[in-house]
């Protein structure tokens, strides 16, 4: 069994390259004892915490968003923290040293991850974006234009009709007043073709045929011709009558007036005038048609003569929601680019994210750190598995000695240990290095699918483009000249009403979309650069991992020199007892299969014997 000693020769590799190379006032200086330059190391160590604790700051608060006086708050108290651990605690210097190899490892490489989505979100993927929202914006500014050009036309077609109607709306009480005119005239009209006859006014009826006007005045002429034709006699009485008054006044002598004056007396000539009766109802002066356009004329007068009243009613018609509320008859490009707004919103609220995850995997840098020198302290058997300086000096020591060694490891033994200096990669080291090719495989695809799509679309749009260009030409005219001559009441009527349909217009515009046509937008050489050097560093820290790991050992072992010392003492007697015991274990076995050998033989013999006596027996039977 190997114990513990302190030979003067460097136990490992780090203080024997440190020995060669460095001189000796600086070899001396660190790896020497604490108490014998105690001010100097304290203030380098002072010097290297600060340094530490600033450096930590800077890659955590990077991406916070922290104000200016909580920045300084925060610098503070990182160097003032790490100041203090550095000076006085080996485990804090430790711990910031191992956090060298966690960046050219796991942990570096998934802050390299979470770099390389930060620039693909702001690199292709924010192109594509802008491309796509340009695309969209182009495209609804030409549907704006096309909805600007119909509302154009449909104003230009409907202007007509709306100013028709609000001339017809404004000329209402003119209207009204000619209505009215028109009225009262026809009453007078009315009146006289009534009394023309010598009866009185009567309202025609509407009722059955036998009623009708046209009979009506049929039979009031017909029971009117004696009527007329009595006042006629009448009339002619009284004249005879008035001249026999003037005569006798005119003669005052009597007898003598009454003989020249008895001509006046012949009044009877008046009854001559019957002789028309006949004639009358024979010939009876209304004409055929008389009545029904009497009554057409009447009704006609009478709805002119109501109230004269004009409405414009305009019906709104919803449509269907484009865009999740905006009509055709709105802004659609400014719905359009409010939906993009979001879009955006959203993109810098997941960049956002990003940021703080590099935060907290930068935290999750010194985590892993030290909680490696927690495990190398607490565990013996933790990532202790090298054939390490010391390790070669045991066995060389045994070997001198006389004593059981280890060193060459036999051919399984190879497969439990590592050598540190070995560029060979151990089957246990295998594992990391396959997720390292994953994720770079991952980023890489990533990156390629991002970037192809990204340069796709880009020379799609470009070409549609310069190949977009629309020009619009709109005319539109249109002349509506009615003319009404007379001065009678219906053309004064009519000039009134068709007056407001004489109107003209002309629609002449010339567009084009050139307004719409954007230009999409390439990323810059910058972005490719930073994705490839981005794979290649992933790439680069998949290969390194394995190394670095190995460097940890190295670190943790040079603060911790008596640690490493009894961790290497306990694997390599570890080893001696396996090997002892395999030893053991294969002597068993061979002691095993001679004795079985021996009691084969031994069997066969007895079994040929058996036979041979039997043999003897049977001839003297």
């Amino acid at each position: 069994m190997t114990h513990l000693n302190s030979p003067s020769a460097p136990h490992s590799t780090v203080q024997r390259i440190a020995s060669t190379y460095l001189p000796p006032a600086v070899y001396g200086f660190f790896f020497s004892q604490s108490e014998e330059l105690p001010v100097a190391h304290l203030v380098l160590r002072t010097l290297f915490g600060a340094v530490s604790g600033a450096g930590l700051f800077l890659g955590v608060s990077r991406s916070l968003p922290l104000t200016s006086d909580l920045q300084l708050a925060a610098a503070a108290l990182f160097v003032a923290v790490f100041a203090v651990g550095g000076a006085f605690s080996a485990s804090s210097r430790c711990s910031v040293l191992l956090m060298f190899p966690s960046m050219l490892g796991s942990r570096g490489r998934a802050y390299l991850m979470l770099v390389m989505l930060s620039v693909l979100c702001r690199g292709p993927l924010s192109n594509i974006q802008r491309n796509v929202e340009t695309a969209a914006l182009s495209l609804s500014c030409n549907l704006d234009l096309q909805v600007h050009h119909s509302k154009l036309l449909w104003r230009d077609a409907v202007r007509p009709v709306v100013l028709i109607t609000q001339q017809l709306m404004g000329d209402e009480a003119e209207f009204q007043s000619e209505a009215l005119s028109v009225s009262r005239k026809f009453q007078t009209i009315r009146d006289e073709v009534v009394l023309q006859y010598g009866y009185d006014p009567f309202k025609p009826k509407h009722g059955a045929a036998a009623n009708s006007t046209q009979e009506q005045f049929t039979t009031k002429t017909m029971m009117q011709c004696d009527s007329v034709v009595d006042e006629g006699v009448q009339r002619c009485a009284d004249w005879f009558s008035l001249r026999w008054a003037e005569c006798m006044e005119a003669i005052p002598v009597p007898v003598i007036n009454h003989i020249l004056c008895v001509s006046m007396t012949f009044h009877f000539l008046c009854d001559v005038m019957r002789v028309m009766t006949p004639w009358c109802r024979e010939q009876i002066p209304v004409e055929g048609n008389f009545g029904q356009l009497f009554d057409q004329l009447n009704l006609s007068v009478d709805l002119l003569s109501r109230e004269f009243s004009t409405e414009l009613v305009v019906e709104e018609q919803q449509q269907q929601a484009v865009l999740g509320g905006a009509l055709l008859d709105e802004d659609f490009t400014q719905a359009v680019r409010e939906s993009f707004t979001k879009l955006t919103t959203t993109m810098k609220q997941l960049l956002d994210v990003l940021q703080l995850l590099l935060s907290f995997t930068f935290i999750t840098i010194f985590t892993q750190a030290f909680g490696y020198l927690r495990q190398y302290r607490r565990d013996v058997q933790f990532d202790n598995f090298y054939i390490t300086t010391y390790f070669r000096q045991i066995d060389a020591r045994r070997r001198r000695a006389g004593k059981r060694c280890l060193l060459p490891l036999d051919q399984s033994e190879k497969k439990k240990f590592i050598d540190p200096w070995s560029p060979t990669i151990h089957p246990d080291e295998l594992q990391q290095v396959t997720s390292g090719v994953f994720q770079l495989l991952s980023v890489s695809l990533l990156s390629v699918i991002l970037l192809t799509v990204d340069f796709s679309l880009f020379h799609v749009l470009d070409v549609v483009s310069r190949h977009t260009f629309t020009q619009f030409n709109l005319t539109s005219s249109h002349q509506v000249d009615i003319r009404v001559g007379g001065a009678s009441m219906m053309a004064r009527l009519l000039r009134k009403t068709v007056s407001a349909f004489n109107s003209s217009s002309s629609l002449h515009i010339q567009t084009d979309n050139q307004v719409c046509v954007s230009p999409p937008s390439s990323l810059s050489a910058g972005v490719y650069v930073s994705c490839v050097c981005g794979v290649l560093l992933v790439a680069l820290f998949s290969c390194l991992q394995v190394y670095t790991n190995r460097l940890r050992r190295v670190i943790a072992a040079f603060y911790h020199p008596q640690r490493e010392k009894k961790r290497v003492l306990f694997l390599y007697n570890l080893q001696i007892q396996r090997r002892i015991s395999s030893a053991d274990r294969k002597r068993i076995i061979r002691q095993g299969r001679r004795s079985r050998m021996v009691l084969e033989c031994l069997s066969r013999c007895g079994r040929r014997l058996c036979r041979h006596q039997q043999q003897e027996v049977s001839p003297t039977r």
